[in-house]
């Protein structure tokens, strides 16, 4: 199962998700956690040292490597270049697994051992000072963009997404790679205003959107959000002394969070299960493919001065039952 968190900065959605992958990692589930946004925060949430999080190697310095594994056999992709962030799988394409080895993950993933288990963190990279005034954030994100395309998940297995704060998502078609959406909010104004361009944007797209309100302090910002997003509003979490502790780097064992916040991780936990029966993979093929031919028109013919279009396997249709190429 994929699963995007989102919300404004400073909401506490990279606090929230982290939370959810320890809760998923100590039932014994695959967990695979990819830090997509600007601000490197997931691998410290998840308990590692500036120096650890620091050396995780970025998915954005590795695109290469990514792009001529992926391509595999594919005769529709002429070379590693001519693939962009949107370049769909096809016949010949080599796929990632969730419960595998392969040279992405020796290259872009790394172990995280938690005290309820074990995921595999990957890591979009920070800009650095060569990216300045020269690159997008968007540059870095197309690595995920192209193993989300290519990645095949089954039941009980978990992709978690820390996205990039705000809306940003919908410059490009990664949000409706996930099975489900949560959107992590605040209860004011502003805490909600991402969750109403959400709202709009994912309204043509099937996206199922959750939200999850934080920094809940009484039944007034209760009613609030209730009053703001109606029935998307999931669950709520309240002030977690777990987190202040982990914030300052005196982590407790996973435990001992709080009960009222456990209850509210696995009501999430449930809510991504129910999911898998909606899976419509014609509709998610249809929707990369759709993203892929946007963007071919709109640069990436003129980037790489060949048909994008071509790329597309009209017959090929991404499920659980697709062999990858060798």
């Amino acid at each position: 199962m994929k699963i995007a968190f989102v919300g404004k900065g400073g909401s506490g959605k990279t606090t929230v998700s982290s939370l959810f992958i320890r809760h998923l990692a100590a039932t014994g589930a695959p967990v695979i956690a990819v830090d997509a946004d600007i601000n490197q925060h997931l691998g410290a949430a998840l308990g590692l040292d500036e120096a650890e999080a620091a050396a995780l190697p970025a998915m954005g310095d590795r695109l290469s490597l990514i792009k001529n594994h992926l391509r595999g056999s594919n005769p529709r992709i002429a070379s590693a270049e001519t693939m962009i962030k949107t370049t769909p799988p096809g016949e010949g394409s080599r796929l990632l697994r969730v419960c595998e080895d392969n040279p992405v993950y020796e290259a872009c993933a790394r172990p995280v051992e938690l005290d309820g288990g074990a995921v595999r963190l990957m890591v979009t990279g920070p800009f650095t000072d060569a990216d300045l005034g020269v690159a997008c954030y968007h540059s870095k994100t197309g690595a995920v963009e192209l193993c989300l395309n290519h990645l095949v998940d089954g039941r009980g297995e978990y992709v978690v997404v820390d996205m990039t704060a705000g809306s940003d998502a919908f410059a490009s078609g990664m949000f409706t790679r996930f099975d489900i959406t949560f959107l992590v909010a605040e209860p004011t104004r502003k805490g909600v205003s991402v969750y109403r361009q959400y709202k709009e944007y994912a309204r043509d797209f099937g996206v199922v959107l959750k939200v999850v309100g934080n920094k809940v302090q009484g039944r007034d910002d209760l009613d609030f959000l209730r009053a703001e997003v109606g029935d998307d509003l999931l669950v709520t979490v309240g002030h977690s002394d777990w987190v202040r502790a982990m914030e300052k780097g005196r982590p407790r064992r996973f435990e001992l969070l709080e009960d009222t916040n456990r209850r509210a991780l696995r009501a999430l936990e449930v809510a991504v299960d129910a999911t898998y029966e909606l899976r419509d993979r014609e509709r998610y093929m249809r929707q990369m493919v759709h993203f892929h031919l946007k963007n071919a028109d709109s640069w990436g013919n003129a980037r790489t001065g060949a048909d994008l279009a071509a790329q597309v396997d009209p017959g090929f249709v991404l499920g659980e039952g697709v062999t990858a190429s060798l």
